[in-house]
């Protein structure tokens, strides 16, 4: 948590006066307003995942791993996921990936139970912005592994699916659910129905 903070400091130029993990919602919340434009929060969050590890890891990654040896990589991840980020987003368990073409895979996904950073940020377009757009891109281009995240913003669960390649934005549900009511920056902007950033870019 230490280290995540420092980076989001690092990134958006200010800190937070909260403690512990009220801290890094509100950086989160800080980042999500930063632009007006969803791609830019997009990038500069995945360039914060990028700073969380050594700049030779990724590519050797992909190419020691993720080319020659997929199915591994993507279980390897899972597990990994599974074990360092439960901080961040609650209990979370290893489970089996449909990949959508007849084929289950044993190990790929992770089910996080209930997803503590959507319920505390409490906005959809955070979840999308800050966290499974991103994410998806910095596992699909950097380390060279197809990850597909499911959010359910009815119960706040999160399936991640490594493998499994993200769909077109304009046929994934995710970008054309409205905003939670008690979201606070819907809040701000109550003229629109979607919080800014969630819009398709």
């Amino acid at each position: 948590m230490s280290l995540f903070r420092r980076k989001m400091v690092a990134s958006i130029g200010h800190d937070s006066e909260a403690q512990g993990y009220d801290a890094i919602v509100d950086l989160t919340r800080s980042l999500n307003t930063m632009s007006e434009y969803p791609r830019d929060t997009q990038e500069q969050t995945r360039r914060i995942l990028l700073s969380l590890f050594p700049a030779w890891l990724p590519p050797a990654f992909k190419v020691m791993f993720s080319k020659p040896l997929p199915a591994l990589s993507c279980r390897l991840n899972a597990w990994v996921t599974m074990l360092t980020c439960q901080w961040l987003m609650g209990p979370c368990k290893v489970n089996d990936v449909d990949l959508g073409n007849g084929t289950v895979a044993t190990g790929q996904g992770v089910l996080v139970e209930r997803c503590r950073y959507l319920e505390e940020t409490g906005c959809a377009s955070v979840c999308l912005n800050s966290c499974k757009v991103p994410t998806q891109e910095f596992f699909d281009k950097d380390m060279g592994l197809p990850l597909t995240m499911t959010p359910n913003y009815e119960d706040f669960s999160c399936q991640f699916s490594f493998g499994l390649s993200p769909r077109p934005q304009t046929k994934d549900d995710a970008f054309h659910t409205p905003c939670f009511a008690q979201c606070p920056i819907k809040r701000k902007h109550s003229a629109k129905e979607l919080c800014p950033g969630a819009e398709l870019v």
